[in-house]
């Protein structure tokens, strides 16, 4: 018999386990507007005890049924979180949103009807492009949590700048920078900014995909827009609106200046991982080791525009 790649991985997967199998997701659902829950996810890297729930989830009740503003890392926790929000609400879910490409917001869409799963065009693509890697490594670090877990492309793709649900308006906001396609939502009856991934709050913004110019700009956007608070993708919800967005620009700002002023200075990837960070960001959940990880992420693009090789002429 030929297994499959997945299966393979699967079955590696399974024996890092055994012979417990992994505990059920614990989903609590905390009011934050009118007719808007947040599920918190835990503000700490993907790893084994945490299933990967890392990622905020929200719960809107609309007239027309229950929409859900992304589904996590896993089958086992969509399907979980579609028992909660039903309960919750009273109503079937009627859509699910995904924010951007990275599996803690999105793998549970294997609990859903493709059907009623939205995203950028340019999410989709980049799932296409992309999402099977990160399947394969979401399977390497947690195990039986993603047993069953398959990349399942969303199947309706977000065209219109609103979405009318018998009179809750989500008004959608394609943007980019934290990845090539960021989606945020703002929902027009609370003001509540829906903000994924372009925003953090106390919790160390996270670079893989991330172009930190087209970043700056969606927070611009997202500064101007007139809202209320702001739901980040992790970290605690921003009441006021403002300092998370605040917080994340200051965040990319330092970060980008203290990796371009390494490599002036001359230090290597190991000794810019170690660059003291300043004391206003000590309270940022994850904060070293998402330096050390936007180290492997940028400074290899800094290097190259700072130290251009010798041996290649420019043009005259």
């Amino acid at each position: 018999m030929k297994l499959s790649r997945r299966a393979m991985l699967g079955g590696i997967a399974g024996l890092a386990t055994m012979p417990a199998r992994a505990a059920d997701y614990s989903i609590t659902a905390v009011p934050v507007g009118d007719g808007i829950w947040m599920v918190r996810g835990a503000d700490e890297p993907i790893e084994e005890h945490n299933g990967g729930a890392i990622a905020n989830i929200a719960i809107v009740a609309t007239p027309a049924g229950t929409v859900l503003w992304e589904c996590g890392p896993s089958l086992r926790y969509g399907r979980a979180l579609r028992q909660v929000a039903e309960q919750l609400t009273g109503q079937r879910i009627i859509r699910v949103y995904v924010s951007h490409l990275h599996p803690d917001h999105g793998l549970g869409l294997a609990a859903f009807d493709p059907a009623i799963v939205a995203a950028l065009p340019g999410t989709i693509a980049a799932l296409a492009a992309q999402g099977q890697g990160y399947a394969d490594g979401m399977y390497r670090l947690l195990g039986d949590w993603m047993r069953g877990t398959d990349l399942i492309l969303p199947g309706r793709t977000i065209m219109a700048a609103q979405e009318d649900f018998g009179g809750r308006v989500l008004r959608l906001l394609a943007l980019s920078g934290h990845s090539s396609a960021d989606l945020a939502l703002l929902d027009e009856r609370s003001g509540l900014l829906l903000a994924g991934d372009l925003v953090f709050h106390d919790r160390a913004p996270s670079t893989p995909t991330a172009d930190l110019a087209a970043w700056r700009a969606s927070l611009d956007q997202l500064k101007a827009l007139p809202h209320g608070g702001v739901l980040p993708g992790h970290g605690p919800l921003d009441p006021t609106g403002t300092a998370a967005i605040a917080q994340t620009r200051d965040w990319i700002d330092w970060l980008e200046g203290a990796l371009t002023q390494a490599v002036r200075d001359g230090l290597d990837m190991v000794e810019a991982g170690d660059l003291p960070i300043p004391a206003r960001f000590a309270r940022m959940a994850a904060a070293r080791y998402e330096v050390q990880r936007s180290v492997s992420h940028l400074y290899p693009g800094i290097e190259a525009a700072l130290l251009p090789r010798i041996d290649v002429k420019s043009a005259p």
